[in-house]
């Protein structure tokens, strides 16, 4: 897997990552091969980047499956785009169909117990709300699911991660999308849009509004009180709510904005688990990172064995995937690539995580992208396929 700018892509990669357009539609979803009119209409769009699962166009290899089906994710940001654009034209929510939505991500999630968290899509800018908003009521409903919730009560989460961020209907685009740092006063209104969002969310005539208006108002606090905009603490905190701030950021940070680039997974990790403290419920993060592809299938390392492609990610052991070694610690590559289990090696096995102008590098160098190394059929070949020039 490797990240790729706009001007590098050609037909016949498969994309890792859907793409809304503005509206909330689906552009391009995941797994779909290239052709010149995406990479043409990309360009058009000013998307800058996309993650694909390989540089070459004769080997396309599939993203690995995520924790819901793709056109479940599709449908249900088509939904929340519609009913923020009513929101917003008429003062109406359509919580009938926000609640077919959020039935439809509940039965999901719960019938794909065993698929990781993967890469996450792409938004443009004027479409982020929507996709954030399904992003984090997804990951917030497999917490809650992981917690043991019922049904009906992950039902309320999931409706409760897709309306988080309502309030940011009254916040002006072009603070939201800001490229650049916010001035102080321009914070102050971003960090109005929870109260707003409860302000609307207990105008609903619904028997749960007032539990979705807390988790719009107390997604942005935290354990010890530094949040906003109540500096609530502790168990003063809605359990859905420490479980939706969670999901708040993690796509928050793994996603593309207009003033910061993609965290890969691992780094989201680091900061999350070691750099944030009193931010987060502890033991509901533990459990969540338990469950998320921290370094996804894809991935390419240097590890103490030498340099290795993540082949497999298994339930909690997330720090320590199957990985397959292809070259030794120079970056030569290896007669008989082999696998291992991190797990059953030293903790500090990994050593860092390949950037993509490195992996770049390394498939220049060597003609060969270790995406291919995930082909078992390949991996058996005596004679790798080798890139071309003109394809890298």
């Amino acid at each position: 897997m490797i990240r790729l700018k706009s001007n590098q892509l050609k037909t016949g990669m498969v994309t890792a990552q859907s793409i809304f357009n503005e509206k909330g539609a689906a552009f391009l979803v995941r797994g779909t091969p290239l052709t010149d009119r995406y990479i043409y209409r990309l360009r058009q769009l000013s998307v800058p980047e996309l993650h694909v699962t390989s540089l070459s166009s004769n080997f396309q290899l599939q993203p690995p499956p995520d924790i819901i089906k793709e056109h479940t994710r599709v449908q249900a940001v088509e939904n929340v785009a519609e009913t923020f654009r009513q929101a917003e034209m008429h003062g109406q929510f359509n919580m009938s169909l926000m609640e077919r939505c959020a039935d439809l991500l509940v039965r999901d999630i719960m019938s794909k117990k065993k698929n990781l968290v993967q890469i996450t899509d792409i938004r443009l800018h004027d479409s982020y709300t929507f996709s954030h908003s399904v992003n984090v009521a997804v990951l917030a409903t497999m917490l809650g699911n992981l917690c043991g919730y019922s049904k009906s009560k992950l039902q309320v989460i999931t409706l409760g991660g897709l309306l988080h961020d309502i309030g940011k209907l009254a916040v002006p685009t072009s603070i939201l999308n800001k490229p650049g740092a916010l001035t102080a006063d321009e914070f102050k209104i971003i960090r109005r849009h929870p109260s707003e969002g409860r302000r609307l969310l207990k105008e609903l005539k619904s028997p749960i509004a007032s539990i979705l208006a807390i988790i719009a108002v107390q997604h942005h606090e935290h354990i010890d009180g530094s949040g906003y905009p109540n500096h609530i603490r502790g168990k003063s905190i809605h359990p859905y709510c420490r479980i939706t701030a969670i999901a708040d950021v993690y796509d928050a940070l793994t996603s593309v904005r207009p003033y910061k680039k993609a965290y890969k997974p691992n780094v989201v990790y680091q900061m999350m688990m070691h750099n944030s403290p009193g931010h987060f419920d502890m033991d509901r993060l533990r459990l969540f990172f338990d469950n998320v592809a921290i370094y996804p299938v894809g991935t390419v390392m240097k590890t103490n064995l030498g340099y290795a492609i993540v082949k497999k990610v298994i339930f909690g052991h997330t720090l320590a995937p199957v990985v397959i070694v292809f070259a030794d610690k120079n970056g030569g590559l290896l007669k008989k690539p082999f696998g291992v289990n991190l797990a059953h090696c030293r903790r500090d096995a990994i050593q860092y995580v390949m950037d993509d102008v490195e992996l770049l590098n390394f498939i220049r160098h060597t003609g060969i992208d270790p995406a291919v190394f995930l082909d078992d059929d390949l991996r058996a070949m005596k004679d790798y396929p080798r890139m071309g020039k003109h394809e890298i």
